[in-house]
Parts: structure tokens; sequence; C-alpha cells
């Protein structure tokens, strides 16, 4: 990778100092090896031993997890904030383990569609709760710094699953993260 990275800088012609570009082929490297640390990774090996027994039966919800992620057209970041909640059916996870979640599937070269349906999807199957509700809400650089160039837009999808696609499951998952 570093190797590549330093091909980038040689086609681009700059004119920088070497010594201010000595080291970036491999900082650069360095980064989008953390910025891409969710593959590799499975959501049930992050959650294990995560799970606990509980008569809760009304939702959980974490609201305003950070989130970073890379686009998957043009390799530009993303970022914004999630929204999880569930609907636990005998058990519930730990905190921590819904945001390493996300983390594992905002890891990943991603489009912001898949990634919301990613994180559901891997709740409901390792905790099996009544339902699972994901909205996500980012801002996307490959639209503010290139193409149309768009600085107030925010992008917003959401995944409901099971209970959550009841008119009043949802409504009340919406107005919390109002």
């Amino acid at each position: 990778m570093e190797k590549s990275y330093k091909e980038i800088i040689k086609a681009l012609d700059v004119s920088l100092p070497k010594e201010t570009l000595a080291n970036t082929p491999k900082r650069a490297a360095d980064a989008f090896r953390y910025l891409t640390g969710g593959y590799g990774k499975i959501a049930k090996d992050v959650i294990n031993g995560a799970i606990f027994s509980s008569k809760i039966d009304e939702m959980v919800l974490v609201k305003d997890i950070e989130m970073y992620s890379l686009c998957e057209h043009h390799l530009l970041p993303f970022f914004g904030k999630c929204h999880v909640a569930y609907v636990p059916n005998g058990k519930v996870i730990g905190l921590s383990k819904i945001a390493r979640v996300v983390d594992i599937f905002a890891r990943r070269l991603q489009i912001q569609e898949n990634l919301t349906t990613q994180i559901a999807d891997a709740i409901m199957d390792s905790l099996k709760p009544k339902g699972v509700a994901v909205v996500i809400e980012a801002r996307h650089l490959c639209m503010m710094m290139r193409g149309v160039e768009k600085q107030n837009s925010v992008m917003k999808t959401s995944c409901m699953l099971g209970c959550f696609k009841d008119e009043s499951t949802r409504t009340e998952f919406l107005n919390l993260i109002r």
C-alpha cells in the first residue's frame, strides 16, 4: 500500500519539500488500514459474552453514536451519527457492544444504505430481539468536496425490522431520536 501511495504522490507531480512527503506514504497506508479496520471482524465475535438475561420489554435506544466511514465509490469519508434501538426478547446487550457493531461495519468501504441494513441485521441476528431500528444521518465529502459541492446536505437512511414495522413502535423510536 505504501508503494501505491508513493506512486500516487509521484503522479500528482507535487512540488513540496521532500522531507515533508518522506513519510507520507507510510502514514497514509497506516491511516487507510485503520479506516478500513472493520474487515475481518465479525459482529457475533465482538458481542460474544455481552448478552444478558433481562425481563425488560420496553425499547432500548442508543442515540447519537458517532460514525465515520469511507464511500466505496470515491474513497472519500462520510460521517455522522447512528441511532440504534431494539425491543428485548428476554435478553439485552452490553451498551458498548452496540457502538462496536456500528464501528465494525462503518470501518469498511461502504454506501450508507448498506451500512444501515448491516448494523440492523447484525443486532437482530445476534440478540434475537422483537425488533431493531437503525437510523443514520451522515454528511458525505464526495458530495461536499467534489461533484455538486452541496455543503449542507445530509443523507438519512433507516432500517426497521420486526416490531419496528408497527407504526406505533416506529413512531415512538422516531420521536425519541428527534
